[in-house]
Order: C-alpha cells, then sequence, then structure tokens
C-alpha cells in the first residue's frame, strides 16, 4: 500500500484555490456564521483567495466553526445540519480534490455514496443485480442512527494515517472535525462528528465506512453501501441473521457506531427492500408510496387556483418538478403511476384555467375558436368536478397543455431501465 508524506505543498496553489471556489459556487449552499454569500465572496474573489492562500503558506489558517442548522426528516425526526463558510468550503474543497484521489481506487466495487462516476442507479441496479440474477432474495437493511454525527475523530484520522503520513494535511482534517458549531450565539464544542453540509465531509465519511466494507467483503458478505444507506444482500434467512450479527457487531464495537435497531431488518424481496426512495421485489422495481405522495403535495402547491399567475408561469415551475422525478424514478416499473399523476396534475390545471377564465361565455369563445358548434352547457367555472368534464377537456386537451405550453410529459419517459452496475464484488 502507497503511502503520501508531502502533500501540503500541492493545496498552496491559487489556481487550485480559483478551481475549488468554481466547485463551491456549482454546488450552491447557504452562508455560514459570518453571513458572507458566494456572492460577495466572489465580488471580491482575488483579494479572498490571496488572503487563504497567504494564511495556508504561513499555517495561520483556522477553520471557523460551522452554522447549525436543522431540517425535518420524513420520519418526523430532525437531521443536523453544520454550514462552513464560503472560506472553509473552499479549503475543504482544495483538499478534498488532493486525498480524494489517494483513496477511491481502493474503495469497495459495492460503495456508491458521493463517489464521482457513481450515482443513485448504480447502487438500485447492484442490489437488482445480486437479488434477480444471483438470487440473494433475503436483505438485511441496516439503519445507522445519525452516522454523520457520530464519527470517531481518532479513528477518522487513524483511518487516514495509514496512507497519508503528511502532518500538516492530518492537522487541517482534525480542524475541520474540531472546529465547533455555532448554535444561535452559542458555540458547542465538536468532539464526534463530521458536519453534514461540510465539502469534504462525504469523503471523510467513505473512508471510515470503507473500513466495514472491507470486513465484509472479506467474510463473503455481498453488500450495497450508499453513504450510511446499507444493504447486505444473503441467500437465506439464516445467513441473513448471521450477517446482522456480524454486521452489527463490527459496526458498534470496532467502528463505535450505533445500528438503530428499531429500523434495521431483515426482507425478503417479495415482500419488498425499501431502498434510495424505491422498493426493490424480486421481479419488478416500485416507488416508494412517501415519495408519489410528497410529489403531489409539491404540484398541488404549485397549482393553488388563488396563485394569481398565468398558465404557463406555472408550468415553467412545473417542468423541473417533473423532470426530476422522472429522471430520478426511470429505473422503477412506474409507468402506471406516472400516468395516474400527469391524469390528476392536467386536471388541475384545467381546474387553474377554468377559474381564470371565470365566466362560461370565455370558455364557449375558446370552443367556438377549436371548431367546436354550439349550443354549450354553462358549467360552474371553479367547480373541481367540471375541470373533467368533457367540455374543459375539448378546451384544454392534452395536446396543447403538452405541444403549446411546453407541460413535460413523463410517461413519455421510458421507465424500468437498469443502469450498467459498476463491478459485481
Amino acid at each position: 500500500m502507497r503511502r503520501y508524506y508531502s502533500l501540503y505543498g500541492h493545496l498552496l496553489s491559487k489556481q487550485r484555490l480559483y478551481e475549488a471556489f468554481r466547485h463551491v459556487k456549482r454546488n450552491k449552499g447557504a452562508a455560514g456564521i459570518d453571513g458572507q454569500s458566494l456572492s460577495a465572496f466572489e465580488a471580491n474573489l482575488e483579494v479572498e483567495l490571496s488572503c487563504l492562500l497567504l494564511e495556508l503558506k504561513e499555517k495561520r489558517y483556522r477553520a471557523r466553526p460551522v452554522r447549525r442548522v436543522v431540517i425535518a426528516k420524513e420520519d418526523g425526526g430532525e437531521r443536523l445540519l453544520g454550514i462552513p463558510t464560503v472560506r472553509d468550503r473552499v479549503v475543504q474543497q482544495a483538499l478534498r480534490g488532493i486525498i480524494e484521489p489517494i483513496f477511491e481506487p481502493d474503495f469497495h466495487p459495492s460503495s456508491y455514496g458521493y463517489r464521482p462516476g457513481r450515482r443513485a442507479h448504480h447502487a438500485i441496479g447492484k442490489a437488482e443485480l445480486f437479488v434477480r440474477r444471483y438470487r440473494r432474495e433475503w436483505v438485511v437493511d441496516m439503519d445507522l442512527s445519525k452516522c454523520f454525527d457520530t464519527l470517531n475523530h481518532d479513528l477518522i484520522i487513524r483511518r487516514f494515517r495509514r496512507r497519508i503520513t503528511d502532518g500538516s494535511v492530518l492537522s487541517l482534517l482534525r480542524q475541520f472535525l474540531e472546529s465547533g458549531v455555532m448554535v444561535g450565539h452559542h458555540l458547542e464544542e465538536t468532539t464526534l462528528g463530521s458536519p453534514q453540509g461540510g465539502v469534504i465531509s462525504p469523503l471523510i465519511a467513505n473512508v471510515y465506512l470503507d473500513a466495514f466494507d472491507q470486513f465484509m467483503k472479506a467474510r463473503g458478505h455481498r453488500i450495497v453501501r450508499y453513504a450510511d444507506d446499507i444493504l447486505i444482500l444473503c441467500g437465506s434467512r439464516a445467513g441473513a441473521e448471521n450477517a446482522l450479527r456480524v454486521a452489527q457487531g463490527y459496526l458498534e464495537g470496532e467502528l463505535k457506531l450505533r445500528v438503530n435497531a428499531t429500523k434495521t431488518h431483515i426482507a425478503h424481496s417479495d415482500e419488498g427492500v425499501k431502498f434510495l426512495g424505491v422498493v426493490i421485489h424480486t421481479k419488478y422495481t416500485r416507488i416508494q408510496d412517501k415519495k408519489v405522495v410528497k410529489l403531489k403535495q409539491t404540484l398541488k402547491a404549485l397549482t393553488k387556483r388563488n396563485r394569481g399567475i398565468g398558465l404557463m408561469q406555472i408550468i415553467r415551475e412545473l417542468n423541473p418538478v417533473l423532470r426530476g422525478f422522472a429522471g430520478y424514478f426511470r429505473v422503477a416499473n412506474c409507468a402506471r403511476v406516472l400516468k395516474q399523476v400527469m391524469r390528476w396534475l392536467r386536471r388541475r390545471l384545467r381546474c387553474i384555467q377554468l377559474t381564470q377564465w371565470k365566466k362560461p361565455s370565455r370558455l364557449h369563445r375558446r370552443l367556438k375558436q377549436l371548431g367546436y358548434r354550439p349550443p354549450f352547457k354553462s358549467i360552474k367555472m371553479r367547480s373541481w368536478r367540471n375541470a373533467a368534464s368533457p367540455l374543459a377537456h375539448h378546451a384544454i386537451p392534452n395536446a396543447y397543455l403538452h405541444d403549446e405550453l411546453r407541460l413535460v410529459d413523463p410517461t413519455k419517459v421510458r421507465t424500468g431501465i437498469t443502469v450498467p452496475e459498476l463491478g459485481v464484488s
């Protein structure tokens, strides 16, 4: 195993810091505790990078505390984020660019989270491969309690020291880990964890959890891991129970993490295995019900009748949501679900248009323009029921919504695709 002794000097380059800023800017993100936004940092970019470079050269650079942000989780819990300042994100990105290539080639082939060239689709495809081709239908679905928040700092440094002996780089890593967190106006020490929201935190987590990946691989267990979402795929119930026992012992004993006993369970693919927003069954994959519910809630908020904006503007806001949902969930067998959602959504858009026309005479005029001949029935224009009436469909046909107003149609996306797997181990 190759070891790296002198890496800090590679960090002392304004061009590297500039490239790091460009990467940070692409990822967007909020301001840290100093309130400095990305645009404010960029407005004085040359001076900011020169100051950072000088501090790094003279080893005066000190990471600032992260800003605590709490976001609600779907299960009712809370996720704690730590937002570093822009200057700290730039340094973290520059450092990540140096050390990530050292560890990346040796990561477990079934690890997919936050790795270049890999994404959730690959992880789902690998799990499907194990279930359907290799008949590993008994699956341990492991849930770690607040994984990022409980990473042990000494173990992190120990894992990095196996490949990197440059004390300045290791000292910088420890700074990011121990910089503290600002909760309101109160500074809290960070003796555990790597803040979610930090640029370098995903790499730290992957280096930390790769020890688990390699441990399971050495014992012949097939796993798929995306960050802290872990599946262990086995050929029998007894094998799954043994794999759970072995995995839990290593995670809690060696890595000092906590396995959530209430959420960790063994499932058979006939019942379905929940993973990264989908449910993998023995012969097909579907979208998790809660993801469809969340999509409809988002669409409903965008298609309220009292928003006071035109149909074309509403469709411009809907399109990125529809495009993103279909793009991600095209790996599932979801053609029927997408058709149901689009029927419902088109009805809501017709309801908006009828409401904005206000009077039946406007509807009748539109029908005449399209070549329909009166007499026409007078209907209530604000009625949800009438949005599904033949008159509404004739006046506002699907072709008008999709071809003229350019509403994205997810039903045209090919679904049930399999993303080529990256290795089989």
